[in-house]
């Protein structure tokens, strides 16, 4: 039970960074932790069902569900993606606008208009 408490205190930590900070990097940071979070929780929560392997034993042993391990794996590529994109992006950003912060970024664009 304390593992699901402390997931979710992580996945709340991240989500206050993705909500209240200004940095760009924060908030990638963040998302990662958000990522990261869920994926642990469901990691864990099918462990739970069982701990051993799926195998072909011929007994009746509550066994891990392969399923969500490979649903997680997809997952994390994925984190990882939308991770590599949003740092693209934000070196743009860096080159054109010289800040990490999102509000100077808009103050910047709404006086070049």
């Amino acid at each position: 039970m304390m593992i699901y408490i402390l997931i979710a205190i992580l996945f709340i930590i991240s989500m206050y960074t993705l909500i209240f900070h200004t940095s760009l990097m924060k908030k990638i940071i963040a998302l990662n932790i958000a990522n990261t979070s869920v994926v642990l929780l469901f990691v864990i929560s099918a462990s739970s069902i069982g701990n051993t392997p799926p195998l072909s034993t011929g007994s009746s042993i509550a066994v891990v569900d392969p399923v969500v391990h490979a649903l997680m794996l997809t997952a994390i590529v994925v984190g990882v993606c939308i991770t590599s994109f949003s740092l693209a992006l934000v070196v743009h950003l860096y080159a054109t606008y010289h800040t990490f912060n999102i509000d100077k970024i808009i103050k910047r664009e709404h006086d070049t208009d």
